[in-house]
This record gives C-alpha cells, sequence and structure tokens, in this order.
C-alpha cells in the first residue's frame, strides 16, 4: 500500500514538473528553445526506439544528432525525411545487403519529430497547444471513462484499453481541442480536425504499445520517474502531430 501511495506522489510530482516545463517553453516560445528541447525529447526516444528495435550500433546517434542539427536550419525539416529514405536505398542498393533495423530509428520516431518541429515552424506555439489539448484531453478522457463504464476490449495489442474509454476520450479531446482550434479555422472544422489527431494518437499510443510487446517490455525506459520512458509519454503527439500538421497544410 505504501509503496503504491509513493509511486503515485512520484507520478504526480514528475508529471507536474512536466506540465511546467512545457509552461515555460510556451511562454518563452522562441525557435531554437523549442527545437533544443525538441531534440533532447527526440534522443531520449531514438535511444529507446533503438532498444525496442534491437538496434546495436552506436554510430546512428552521430547520424540522428546531425539531422536535428540539419533540420534547426533547413527551411521544410519534414522533407529530410525524403533525404533519409533516399540515403537508405542508396546503401541498400549499392551494398546489396544492409542491415535495415539500422533505419528503423530513423523512421520511429524521427519522421514525426520532424513533423513536430515542422508544425511549430509553420503554425506557431499555438498548434503545439492544440496537439496537446487533444492528446491529453485522448489520455484523460480515456483513463476516466475506461474506469468507470470501460467493458469492451479495444485491440488485443492493449489490453487495457476498451472501447468505452477510446470514445470518452475522443469526445473530450473534441470539446477541448475544438476551442483552442478556433485560433486557426471554424469551430466546426475544428471539431472535425480535434477528432482526427486524437484518433490519430489513440493509435500512435497503440503503436508504441505493439513495439514494447514485441520487444517484451513494459515500458520503452525509464527517464521520467512514475512514467516509464520519454516515447511512453509522446507517443500520440508522434502520430497526432503529423495528422495535425498536414490537415492545416491542406486547409489554412
Amino acid at each position: 500500500m505504501f509503496k503504491r501511495l509513493f509511486g503515485d506522489q512520484v507520478r504526480i510530482i514528475s508529471g507536474l514538473a512536466l506540465i511546467g516545463g512545457v509552461i515555460l517553453i510556451g511562454l518563452v516560445d522562441n525557435f531554437f528553445l523549442t527545437w533544443g528541447t525538441l531534440g533532447i525529447v527526440f534522443l531520449f526516444s531514438f535511444h529507446e526506439a533503438m532498444k525496442l528495435f534491437k538496434v546495436d550500433n552506436n554510430t546512428v546517434y552521430f547520424y540522428a544528432v546531425i539531422l536535428w542539427l540539419i533540420a534547426a536550419y533547413y527551411p521544410n525539416p519534414d522533407d529530410l525525411v525524403f533525404i533519409v529514405l533516399i540515403i537508405y536505398a542508396s546503401l541498400l542498393a549499392y551494398r546489396g545487403e544492409f542491415d535495415k533495423k539500422l533505419f528503423l530509428p530513423f523512421l520511429y520516431p524521427t519522421v514525426s519529430f520532424l513533423f513536430l518541429l515542422t508544425l511549430y515552424s509553420d503554425f506557431g506555439m499555438m498548434a503545439f497547444l492544440w496537439t496537446l489539448v487533444v492528446v491529453a484531453g485522448s489520455d484523460i478522457g480515456a483513463y476516466f471513462a475506461g474506469k468507470a463504464i470501460g467493458k469492451t476490449k479495444f485491440s488485443p495489442t492493449s489490453p487495457n484499453k476498451t472501447v468505452e474509454g477510446v470514445v470518452g476520450g475522443v469526445v473530450t479531446a473534441v470539446v477541448l481541442g475544438g476551442m483552442v482550434g478556433t485560433y486557426y479555422v471554424s469551430l466546426q472544422m475544428a471539431l472535425l480536425i480535434s477528432m482526427l489527431v486524437s484518433l490519430a494518437s489513440i493509435f500512435g499510443d497503440l503503436y508504441e504499445s505493439y513495439l514494447k510487446r514485441q520487444a517484451g517490455v513494459k515500458d520503452s525506459g525509464s527517464i521520467i520517474p512514475g512514467h516509464g520512458g520519454m516515447l511512453d509519454r509522446v507517443d500520440g503527439y508522434l502520430f497526432g502531430g503529423v495528422v495535425l500538421l498536414l490537415l492545416l497544410r491542406g486547409i489554412v
């Protein structure tokens, strides 16, 4: 009992610290501060992804750092995804045989982080806030709805998720995200976009759960006390942020 209460306290304290850090970054709203913070989160997530994919080659960290440095000055960071794919295909064609696992961390989570950086550079901090509200709303709504009325299993990949919880999460995200999204679009469009981003974040969480099941681990890491790894905290954003960027580009 004591251990459980202590664990909850640690989780709450570290969660509040994360929220405080996000608020501070949002208030400062400086590109290089945001880029640097995202870069730190990216490298921790990259490291955890390497463990999940069972990639044992420290050289790839060097290329990950170089890629993120280039992203700070390249006009459209998400375009670097195609450069990564071209390099991968070129190496595969040149060598004939190539350890394909080496590129898996450059697809997940690297691609998503490049899209998140582009989301900020193209649409500003309010777009980040919109993503944060939708993903957090999805998580909170799913937790409480699942606890209260959850009975129907959503997916074998994540046994704790229920259909009722997912619906509760989407509804919560739509209500909260709809209000923030009116900064960019009409209320009706903000509600629709929030719903799509919420669904994407749910499957982002599900995908990370799949990777952990494949790797035979409970958490992606232990960097955040009481919460697990960095990927455990950002998995929803890695899908949700991409969808928001693509939708805003097509509509705004």
